[in-house]
């Protein structure tokens, strides 16, 4: 199966998360809710769906969380606080360096701080507000500094929680964000 087959199951899959309900069943802010996003997302598409990686992975210069430490590192984050927006920034930059999967981190990522997002202050991420370009390049400098990032999502924010095409869109957005520039 291709890039593009998997990318096009899963996000089926991610569709079928909203409309069978499922979503509202899901641990939120916790390491387990993540990998319950994932396994839904990838299962039969990749043989680690859910599972938390253990090779070491990088992408262009940037390496995310060694595996030796990975477990331990998600433990922390999972105790991070998620009252404010400030805190749920953190806690989903975290995560991002944490990378637990071999694949498909962030669409898996997006959807675990909806969820986040909705629980704690009442609100999701309108996706379709977020430009490709500056929500890559925010969340590549979001380690160091994460003003980007928190400005970029803090103006997208929205209260229509359960909103299927809000939902809907922010897939396809996701979807987009890991599409090379080439295949859109």
């Amino acid at each position: 199966m291709n890039t593009q087959e998997i990318d096009h199951l899963s996000k089926q899959k991610a569709y079928d998360l909203y409309d069978s309900g499922l979503i509202h069943q899901l641990e939120v802010g916790t390491t387990k809710g993540l990998q319950q996003i994932h396994l839904h997302l990838f299962e039969g598409l990749y043989a680690f769906a859910g599972q938390i990686r253990e090779l070491n992975i990088s992408k262009s210069n940037f390496r995310f969380a060694n595996a030796l430490y990975l477990k331990e590192a998600l433990r922390a984050i999972e105790k991070m606080p998620e009252n404010t927006f400030e805190d749920i920034i953190d806690k989903y930059v975290e995560m991002n360096v944490a990378h637990p999967f071999l694949e498909g981190n962030g669409r898996s990522t997006r959807i675990w701080l909806d969820l986040i997002f909705k629980k704690q202050l009442g609100k999701v991420v309108d996706w379709e507000k977020v430009d490709k370009t500056l929500y890559l390049q925010a969340m590549e400098r979001s380690p160091i500094n994460d003003l980007e990032i928190s400005f970029l999502l803090q103006n997208a924010l929205t209260d229509k929680v359960d909103d299927r095409e809000v939902f809907m869109k922010g897939i396809d957005q996701s979807y987009y964000y890991e599409q090379p520039e080439d295949r859109r």
